[in-house]
């Protein structure tokens, strides 16, 4: 297996052979096995949020922030979907994780489930890219061992996909959690993916659009959201739109003097030459 020659065909935006694919995922699984539920990650560290397959927004991340392992990331989930490079997004990320284990850290999204890729485009563009559903069906096998959520700077910082759950008000209850399944439709871990941020409720309520739990807790939240348990680290909520974040394709980094963490976030338009594609 060599890693190396994998991760400079994945930069250059080239689809692994589908054998290598699958050797790339069996030996994400066995690394991601051994880590548990909540992903202890130290400072400073580059946290990104979602990027649904958006390859080349990607790679200007990694112009912005600095390669791994230079750089040490945490990604919040949603590697899948919606973009047209979903294949090479999601393979290139498990093979900086299989290559730089302690520099690199995967969070499981909503989208890192079966039945999500098969309606928003993964499936489909594994199809599309292999001729039938294999990769599909192990890179799905590599969702269900994806970290719930992090622990970052020891523990200062929760960082996880979605947001918080009534079911686990302690890391030591999300530890406890079985997450080696499929996305389930309700309960703790479906809430860790799915759970939104509302700023009318009052403690915990249902969410209109069903699967999700919405949640008010004195903090800042936003797609990805961070909780400094010391004090509040941010100042403002940043959602992404369908055009990009106002006046740059970036927003600017945050960085803080004590814990050093600086924080990326991609927008929602990818560009490739002249050619331009948006995801919802």
């Amino acid at each position: 297996m060599d890693l190396d020659a994998w991760i400079s065909e994945l930069r250059a935006c080239r689809t692994l052979p589908e054998r290598q694919a699958k050797q790339l995922c069996a030996a994400a699984v066995e690394l991601l096995v051994e880590e548990g539920n909540v992903a202890q990650v130290s400072a400073p560290v580059t946290i990104c949020g979602d990027i649904h397959g958006q390859f080349y927004d990607l790679g200007e991340l990694f112009v912005t922030g600095g390669d791994a392992p230079r750089t040490s990331y945490l990604f919040l989930g949603d590697f899948v979907d919606r973009g047209f490079y979903s294949v090479e997004t999601f393979l290139l990320l498990l093979a900086l994780k299989v290559r730089y284990p302690d520099r690199v850290a995967l969070v499981r999204g909503n989208h890192e489930s079966r039945q999500i890729t098969q309606v928003y485009g993964f499936y489909d563009e594994c199809v599309r890219k292999y001729g039938n559903a294999n990769v599909w069906r192990a890179c799905a096998d590599c969702f269900d061992y994806l970290s719930l959520a992090a622990a970052v700077d020891a523990g200062r910082v929760f960082a996880v996909h979605g947001g918080l759950s009534p079911a686990v008000p302690t890391l030591d209850a999300i530890r406890a959690l079985d997450r080696k399944q499929e996305v389930p439709h309700e309960g703790p871990m479906c809430d860790l993916m799915w759970s939104d941020p509302e700023e009318d409720v009052d403690g915990w309520g249902l969410s209109p659009r069903g699967v999700r739990v919405m949640f008010f807790l004195s903090g800042f939240f936003f797609p990805g959201f961070f909780l400094y348990f010391s004090r509040p680290f941010f100042r403002g909520a940043f959602f992404p739109a369908r055009e990009g974040f106002p006046r740059a394709p970036f927003c600017p980094s945050w960085r803080t003097t004590r814990e050093r963490l600086v924080l990326l976030f991609l927008g929602g338009k990818e560009k490739r030459g002249s050619e331009e594609r948006e995801s919802e």
